[in-house]
Order: C-alpha cells, then structure tokens, then sequence
C-alpha cells in the first residue's frame, strides 16, 4: 500500500499490534468501571451543578428571546461570513489566488502545520471553525440585561467549549496527525491510547494530563540547586539562606514571600533562570519562605496562622541569625498578598518597624476586577468547594492545577492532547511545565477566608474590613516605600487590577510593568535579552494605570536590573557576606529542604 506520493506505508506488526491491543483492553476494562463508579457518586464535587454553568446559560438564553431580531441578524452575518468563504475556498480550489476571510491570531500555535494553510480542505475547515467560533462567542458576548459575573461566566465556559471543539482536537481533521497514521501504519494512535490510559491511571479514573517528562527532573538536583541551608521552619514553612558568591553583601537582608498554591522554586529553577541565585550573585543576603504542601492535620489552619507562623515567624528569625533590625522583603502573587495585610497588621499595631521596603510581584489586594479566577468565585460554587474541602480538610492540588489550567487551555490542555494522545508522543522535558505539575494543597480554613473575605466580599481594600489576630487592618495607613511589578499578558492577577495598590498606599510607589504574563513575565534574567517593561516613577501616580502607561518610558529587557537599581536605595551599606550557620540559628538541613519535596499524589 502507498500513499498519494507513491512512498511505501508502513504497516504495524500484526502479532505485536494484536499483542499491545489485547493489554489496553484489559487495562481499559478496570479503568472504565473506575471512572464510571466515579461519576456515579456525583461527580467531581458530589452534586449536579456545583459551577452553577446551566442557570449562567440559561440565563443567557432567556436573554437572547428577548430579542429575537439581535439572534437574526447574529445568525445572517454568520450565514453571510460563510458564503464568502464558499467563494474564496472554490477561487483557491481553482488556482486562484484568494485572501483568507478570517486568520488565526498571532499567539493561536493550533494552525502552525503548513497543510492548515496550503490545502484547500484545511483550510476551509480552519477557517469555517474560527468563522463559528468568532460568531457564538460574541453572540454570548452582546447579551444585553445580564448582570456582569453572570456574562463573564458565560463567555468564560463559552470559549471553553469552542476551544474543545477546534478541528486540531480531532484526528480526522488535523493533517499533522493524518499524515504521522499514515506514516506510522497507526502506531501513532496506539501509542496514544497508552498514554491515555497511563494518565487515567496516573489520576485514579479522572484524566491527569502529563504535561512534561517528570522523571527528567529532581527537586535539589537539576532543580531548586541554588546552593543554601534551611535555618529555621514552623508547621507552615521552612525559612532558607542561600549562601553568599559575593565578598560583600547588603547590609539589609532580602525575605521572599512565594504563594503557597504553588511551590517557592519557580524563582530557582535552572542556573539560567534562578531569580534567587540571580539575586545572591547581587550581593544580597537571601531568604525564601517554602511553605509546607498541607495535609488533613492543618485544616484548620489560618490566614492569621499563615501571616504568624510563615512572614512575621520568618523575620523574627532572620534578625536572630543576622542581627539586623530591618530587612526588604517581596511578596509574590498571594504571598504579595499575604504581604500587604502583613504589613497592615504591622503598621496597626504600631510597634513593629521592621521592614524597609516592600516589592510585590503580581499581587492583587483589590479584587474588583480579578480577572477570570473571579468566573469560579460565587455563593454556590463556593459552598460546593466548601463542601468537598470538609471532607478532607483540604483542597486538593489537582483541583487548584485544573483551574489555571483552564485559564490558558488550549496551551495547557489541548496541546498536550494532541501531542500525547493523537500524535501518540512524549512531551519535552521543561522545568516550568514540571513547576506546573508539582501542585500543592490548601487548608480548608484558610482557603475558604481567602476567597469570601477577598475574592467574593473584597474586603481587603475595605478599612476594618479584615481582622487578623484581633487586629482591625487599612492598607491605606502602610507608608513603606514600595516597588510595584505587574504582567501585561497576566490572566491571573490582570495588571490593570493591581495596579490599583498604587492609590491605597501612602508610601512612594514605584510601578513597573513587564512584559509577558503572570510566570515568564517575572522569570525573566538579563542575559536572556527578553520581553521589555515599562516603568515610570512620577512624585503622584495616575489613578488611570492607562493614563499612567501612556507617560512610561518603555525600556528594553529585564525589570530584574530595574529593580536592583531601587532596591540598592534600602541597602543601608555593606557587611561582610553572611553563611548559613554564622547566626544564632543552626542550619536543620540543606536546601531545598524537606517541605517543597513533599508532592501530591494524584
């Protein structure tokens, strides 16, 4: 048997073939009656609708009876659409040259193979795909008498439909995939169901999607190296020093407050890209918080446990075994967060200076707008939450990596699809993509307060609207000098969000924006020539961040060098370099330490 070019197809070995199906069958076997006894149970959450998406959707669609004649003219524009592609697909199925009625976006890497472009049936069914996806999603989009969470839930699980259900998605419809069937005799497919079954298996009858290769990597062997000691660790965290590479170092030490939905070292990950080892090569004294992956016996733990037992624990520490009064510290993404209501409870209590200055990577501490997150923030999906955490007392790792997943599928999801399962291959060894996977549980405690009292209530920005340790905290009373940094592409905490910080604070503020999204944006060294960002330091700020992006000077490359330029304002001079183990506290281990290697089973 030959293809179209006359070249030999390869066939599999039939007693091989028979061998491996024989194998996937019995293995499907057990794994199909898991996940239906899964479902069985009720679902993922235990109850019908715990998203609450069909009372969104059918919300939308008595909306949309309203108004027939918006529905007509919606369905006539899309009827038009097409027949423009009818004539500029039947123009180029003659040899004529025709331009494209509609093109994927710059980022959408779906349509990379060239067959999307050069063959007449591919490209009518890209076409006619991005053609439909365009009409139903601003057909939800243009609702009128909708209230704003509902329109953004909509749009949101709309897309997540038509990202589904994308011709790349499917083997019949993507070329690339056709064409590695026919050049592998099916063994593309074969090996693609294995895959399928190993991730099932991996995920205990739901589908865990494997993203890279995780046996590629080693957390404080090839990943997490910079070199350190952990001095000091409560329930909730271990604190680590790095050792110094400099003779002399800041005279202020550097805290870093990572989140703990995710692990402290994708500030460390390679030697190429260690923010951390970047850092100490600057000449500061660098601790890092790595908060503990939580079990059952922490669920009732806190965000006051978390803001005593991890920053204020961690510099009491860090004054032990330095002797230093005041430090500079950085918070990322929620451990910003944790930072500013930190430093709120600091400033209320008017007895604790200590810190000098404060850095805040991708933070949001006013969640009026937070972005698509805020799609899975309301009463029924968080009581359902609620629910399921109280059965175990935490909320699994898994169910925080789906939804950011979700967040960006068709890179996150879809690809991976395709590359595992259609193409039937492995995916690359990537140390981010192995970060992504090394999930990490919440507290039932602290997770529900952190999503009623900020996501939901937004009680954060609210003066008194947050008690912490009996403590009524205003983040409008913090007069540290602060440093600012936000992502233009980020999903997760939207720049335009958080730049809203820099009208709460009475300290000077200085705004910088990278480019980028929510993780490259900040992981971004100097030596690898990236990106860009924006930065601008006026004496008052604009309360418009498109007024304030409008007067920034953009610059090319790191915010790292940026950064280090402010900071070295706070130095406070020189002192020898410390080590780990000069202080009053020993060192308990190396780093990384013990808590990050803690993973989470599926």
């Amino acid at each position: 048997m030959a293809d179209q070019t006359g070249a030999p197809m390869k066939l599999p070995d039939p007693l091989e073939l028979s061998k491996t199906m024989a194998s996937i069958a019995e293995r499907s076997q057990h794994l199909v009656s898991e996940f239906l006894a899964k479902q069985s149970e009720g679902g993922q959450f235990g109850m019908a609708d715990p998203l609450n998406i069909g009372g969104a959707f059918l919300e939308m669609t008595a909306r949309l009876m309203v108004n027939p004649a918006r529905l007509m003219q919606a369905q006539i524009n899309l009827w038009q659409d097409y027949m423009t592609l009818w004539q500029t697909a039947t123009r180029k199925f003659l040899g004529e040259e025709s331009s494209p009625v509609i093109k994927p976006g710059p980022e959408d890497r779906r349509f990379k193979d060239s067959a999307w472009d050069e063959n007449v049936v591919f490209d009518f069914i890209k076409q006619s795909y991005l053609l439909t996806a365009r009409w139903m999603q601003s057909t939800v989009r243009d609702v009128e008498g909708m209230d704003d969470k509902t329109t953004k839930k909509v749009d949101f699980y709309t897309r997540q439909f038509v990202d589904a259900m994308a011709p790349s998605n499917f083997m019949m419809t993507n070329p690339e995939v056709i064409r590695a069937t026919m050049e592998s005799g099916g063994e593309n497919l074969v090996k693609g169901l294995e895959n399928l079954l190993k991730d099932l298996e991996r995920g205990k009858g739901r589908l865990n999607i494997k993203m890279t290769d995780m046996e590629a990597f080693e957390i404080g062997k090839n990943i997490a190296v910079t070199p350190g000691k952990v001095v000091f660790q409560t329930p909730l965290m271990q604190l680590i020093q790095y050792e110094p590479t400099t003779e002399k170092a800041m005279k202020r030490p550097l805290l870093i407050i990572p989140p703990w939905i995710n692990k402290y070292y994708i500030l460390d990950l390679r030697e190429r890209n260690s923010f951390i080892k970047w850092a100490v090569g600057e000449g500061i004294t660098v601790f890092v918080v790595s908060w503990v992956n939580p079990d059952e016996k922490l669920a009732q733990k806190t965000f006051e446990d978390y803001m005593r037992e991890g920053p204020m624990a961690a510099m009491d520490a860090i004054e032990t075994i330095t002797g230093e009064k005041t430090l500079n510290v950085i918070g990322y993404c929620l451990g910003g967060t944790l930072l500013a209501a930190t430093m709120a409870y600091m400033t209320a209590k008017g007895t604790d200076k200590r810190v000098a200055s404060t850095t805040y990577f991708t933070t949001l501490v006013d969640f009026t707008e937070a972005g698509e997150l805020g799609v899975f923030i309301d009463e029924e999906q968080l009581a359902a939450l609620e629910q399921r955490m109280s059965e175990k007392g935490y909320l699994e790792g898994s169910a925080m990596a789906t939804t950011f997943n979700m967040l960006r599928a068709n890179d996150l999801i879809w690809s991976f699809v395709v590359n595992n399962y259609l193409l039937g291959k492995e995916p690359f060894p990537f140390d981010l993509l192995f970060w992504n996977a090394d999930s990490t549980r919440m507290p039932a405690a602290m997770h529900s307060f952190y999503l009623r009292k900020m996501y939901q209530e937004n009680k954060l920005v609210e003066p008194g609207g947050i008690v912490l340790d009996g403590v009524p905290i205003d983040l409008t009373r913090i007069k540290t000098p602060t440093f600012i940094l936000s992502t233009r592409e980020d999903h997760i905490a939207p720049w335009k969000s958080t730049y809203a910080a820099t009208q709460l604070y009475k300290s000077p503020v200085t705004f910088c924006l990278a480019a980028s999204g929510h993780i490259a944006g900040v992981v971004n060294p100097p030596v690898a020539q990236k990106y860009g960002y924006w930065v601008g330091a006026p004496k008052k700020l604009p309360k418009s961040p498109e007024e304030w992006l409008a007067i920034a000077e953009q610059k090319p490359g790191s915010w790292w060098t940026e950064w280090k330029s402010w900071l070295d304002k706070f130095a406070d001079g020189e002192v020898p370099a410390r080590r780990p183990g000069d202080g009053k506290l020993k060192p308990i281990e190396d780093a990384p330490g013990a808590y990050v290697k803690v993973r989470q089973t599926a």
